[in-house]
């Protein structure tokens, strides 16, 4: 990065538009060279600004030519939040433990809020379709481990959209990405899978049940009690 920051003149710039609203998600950011002039700062720091916008998930960019082409602001949170979690991760400065204790704490919330909208407003709502249909194509005879990690992951997804707090699910979007590796390798190491399998199909659906049922208490209790059997189980 250039040693001065200079960078950091377009990642304001673009917060400050988009807090105005004068940009927004879709939008596509002017060239290198009309960025650079318009801040006064070389292309090569707006390419690290572009570079950084990247990393946490608020870019994407396409060569060539057309409309498809260039800089467009997206907004995928989470992607940034896993990236930027998994490196510090790596670098011993955010314990698995921790995550994962932060994750039982969050999904026991959804869980219990999920089933305090279902008890308020009752069972109409698309997620728990969503919720139902997963556990289903979980319990295909042609469900292999990679497929099931997906569908497990999914399921959670569904319920923490049903809890009503965009922020909450984009923190454990994040959290569910940034141990991804860790799961899959406990899934392929798994000696004794069909077990394990059959567990967790089951705690998914005393989950779904207790959030149908509008059981606060028995959601996050089951939601907790979940994730701590798997990490338990195959990943310590």
């Amino acid at each position: 990065m250039p040693s001065d920051r200079s960078y950091q003149v377009v990642l304001d710039g673009v917060e400050a538009e988009l807090r105005r609203g004068e940009l927004a998600p879709g939008d596509r950011l002017p060239g290198e060279r009309a960025l650079a002039t318009k801040y006064g700062i070389s292309r090569a720091s707006v390419r690290e600004a572009l570079r950084v916008l990247d990393t946490i998930g608020l870019l994407k960019s396409a060569v060539g030519s057309g409309p498809a082409s260039g800089s467009t602001l997206i907004s995928e949170p989470a992607t940034g939040m896993a990236r930027a979690m998994r490196l510090h991760m790596a670098a011993r400065n955010l314990p698995l433990d921790d995550i994962v204790r932060t994750r039982m704490l969050l999904e026991g919330w959804a869980a219990r809020a999920a089933a305090e909208r279902v008890a308020a407003h009752g069972t109409d709502f698309p997620e728990l379709a969503e919720a139902s249909a997963l556990l289903a194509d979980m319990d295909g005879d042609d469900v292999d481990r990679v497929r099931f990690h997906i569908l497990d992951s999914q399921f959670h997804l569904a319920v923490s959209a049903l809890a009503g707090s965009v922020v909450i699910s984009t923190m454990m979007d994040s959290m569910r990405e940034t141990i991804r590796g860790y799961v899959i390798d406990a899934f392929t190491d798994l000696a004794d899978w069909t077990e394990v399998a059959a567990e967790l199909r089951a705690q998914h659906r005393g989950i779904l049940g207790a959030v149908l049922d509008g059981d606060g208490d028995a959601a996050e209790e089951r939601a907790r009690s979940h994730i701590a059997w798997f990490v338990e189980r195959a990943i310590h």
